[in-house]
């Protein structure tokens, strides 16, 4: 992302939590789902993204367009929140279309925050990740990327429906369509740390070769908070390939503490006599 398309994104975001303040959950939500319908309406229209991108055209004309095009079929606050992105300055037209999109997801986010769901939204797309890497059909079927990606989103919805909040729904569905390019899988990532993000936390991805007890997940986060110097965020996975020990994981930051990792460096050593 080039400097002037970040500077445009936080023009954007700050016309979107202006209009966050004093409105509703479901109003937020349904900004979030008409922002990604707006992402998905630049992505199979090329030529227009373009035309809304081109630093050789007025910014009052691009606004203009814009504005003509989602005239009745969005609301005020999308249309105000899209409109400033387009009067901003990018990169290149791929960079709107990625912006757009983050603040659709920053949309669906505060709708969360604002009802007091997002702790249930984080831990929801990490178990529903979990879920889909334990099933391999599954798997397979939702990270092909040469599919249609609304029909992978509709079985995502299917699946969620009734059975997670109404955001968390959303966001998985989106995943689909390759959150800022992403696969699914990395897609799903990248919201449970937006989510953690949205609650000035970080996440850490924790492998045990059996459950932490409540005084060892405590300590652990305890002990992160301090070396991050912010709440962290522990999403564990039993696996008991590891054998035992523990392996965790903060952005780029690895710790293999695992008994598996030993083993394979005594082998190796044993290897390279």
């Amino acid at each position: 992302m080039s400097t002037t398309g970040r500077e445009s994104i936080e023009a954007g975001r700050a016309v979107l939590e202006a209009s966050a303040s004093g409105t509703s959950a479901e109003q937020l939500t349904e900004c979030g789902e008409q922002l990604l319908d707006v992402t998905r309406f630049l992505v199979d229209q090329p030529r227009l993204r373009r035309a809304l991108s081109d630093p050789a055209r007025a910014a009052d004309d691009r606004e203009g367009l814009i504005r003509g095009l989602l005239a009745g079929q969005v609301g005020a606050a999308t249309t105000d929140v899209v409109a400033t992105l387009v009067r901003g300055r990018w990169g290149s037209p791929s960079e709107l279309v990625d912006g757009t999109e983050q603040l659709a997801v920053k949309a669906l986010l505060l709708a969360a925050a604002q009802d007091g769901t997002l702790a249930n939204v984080e831990d929801e797309l990490f178990r529903f990740g979990r879920l889909v890497d334990g099933d391999a059909e599954l798997s397979s079927v939702l990270g092909a990327s040469g599919t249609d990606p609304k029909s992978r989103a509709v079985l995502v919805e299917r699946l969620l429906d009734g059975k997670a909040e109404p955001v968390t729904v959303q966001l998985a569905a989106a995943a689909c369509y390759g959150i800022g390019g992403r696969s699914f899988h990395a897609s799903l990532a990248h919201l449970v740390e937006a989510a953690a993000a949205a609650r000035d936390e970080a996440v850490a991805y924790v492998t045990v070769a059996r459950p932490l007890d409540e005084s060892g997940e405590r300590q652990l986060g305890a002990k992160l908070s301090l070396v991050y110097g912010r709440p962290v965020a522990l999403k564990v996975t039993v696996d008991p390939v590891i054998v035992g020990g523990i392996r965790v994981q903060v952005g780029s930051d690895l710790w293999d503490g695992s008994v598996s990792r030993r083993l394979d460096e005594a082998r190796q050593a044993l290897a390279g006599r």
